[in-house]
């Protein structure tokens, strides 16, 4: 049996050897630690600094103002790798880290993906994370996996934008890209957005449908969702179900579906992802944060609030069937505000 730590290990060597990253030496660790800070800041409080240019005091202040969130860990370099991204000319302008234990089935675990603003718009966290994909797959490992906060806002619309798929949001956003996930894309069409899915022979297909019925989602299936691999699956309707987040759209059909979004709560239906970014807006909020969200909250009567909470000892109950055929009702014109632009519009 294929060892996933010995793949792992020969996966972080091919990007040491590669052209883009440089392994962060030991001597690298306060510099390191400090380009995360400089993520950290821009990511949870909207803030540009430069990593390079920090002093003790500011690095104290950033870090209180932070929370828990910005405490240092010491000895990172015992569970991942770290590594600089250079530009065409050498010079050190990001970051990233990989796990040296596989995360989900079996992928590389990405973090502290940063990129200085100075030097975006050139492909280069792109690249890296071509490189890492480009490592996993070489030694037998399905892709690799990435965590982003919901309310990062342009961190989340770019990884939509690189095709990464949607596979829970237990702790915040995960993201992966594997070689059993074709590429995919949103498109708007009747006021619906499709997503839709490469195929080799047919060209760019859909496979779900997201529309409106009055204040609710009205999500529909093609007969070629049905023909879907299970991974495809798996993660098609968490996937789509953020792009409609990002776009200030419904995420909840019914009373009855929002009353068990709990269910989902890890992963799955729409209505689990508007529970778990209620949550996480919640939470931020508490922490001081400012949280400039798309996201439209469920407004519900009380009494069916009340329902929506997991119950102790009461049986599962199913949920309403879903229905299928492929239309959906259009808004009223004038009741809501122009929404925000679509993930994959170009915007960041």
């Amino acid at each position: 049996m294929r060892s996933w730590d010995a793949a792992v290990e020969r996966a972080q060597d091919r990007l040491a050897a590669g052209p883009r990253l440089r392994a962060a030496g030991p001597g690298d660790e306060r510099r390191f630690a400090l380009w995360d800070l400089a993520s950290l800041v821009e990511g949870g409080l909207g803030e540009l600094v430069d990593p390079d240019g920090l002093a003790p005091g500011a690095e104290r202040a950033w870090r209180e103002r932070l929370g828990e969130s910005g405490r240092e860990w010491p000895g990172g370099e015992l569970y991942r790798r770290r590594y600089w991204i250079q530009d065409d000319a050498g010079a050190v302008v990001g970051t990233v880290a990989v796990d040296n234990w596989t995360k989900g089935p079996s992928q590389l675990a990405v973090s502290s993906l940063y990129v200085t603003p100075a030097a975006r718009g050139r492909g280069l966290a792109a690249a890296a994370l071509d490189e890492v994909y480009a490592a996993a797959t070489a030694e037998g490992l399905p892709g690799f996996r990435l965590e982003a906060h919901w309310t990062w806002q342009p961190a989340v619309r770019y990884y939509l934008r690189r095709g990464l798929w949607v596979v829970g949001w237990k702790h915040s956003l995960s993201f992966a890209r594997m070689p059993q996930l074709p590429l995919h894309r949103v498109r708007e069409e009747d006021g619906r957005l499709l997503l839709l899915v490469a195929d080799r022979l047919r060209g760019w297909v859909p496979i779900l449908a997201a529309g409106q019925e009055g204040r609710w989602l009205r999500l529909d299936e093609t007969a070629d969702y049905r023909g879907c691999d299970g991974w495809v699956h798996e993660y098609a309707r968490s996937t789509l179900a953020l792009y409609l987040a990002l776009a200030g759209r419904p995420l909840v059909r019914g009373p009855q579906w929002w009353a068990e979004a709990w269910r989902w709560s890890d992963a799955g239906e729409p209505e689990g992802l508007a529970y778990r970014i209620e949550e996480f807006e919640r939470v931020a909020r508490a922490a001081g944060r400012r949280v400039v969200s798309p996201y439209r909250p469920v407004r519900l009567p009380e009494s069916v609030l009340v329902e929506s909470a997991p119950p102790e000892s009461v049986p599962p109950q199913s949920v309403p069937p879903q229905s299928v055929p492929p239309r959906s009702a259009p808004s009223r014109p004038g009741s809501r505000p122009a929404p925000p632009r679509l993930a994959d519009s170009g915007d960041g």
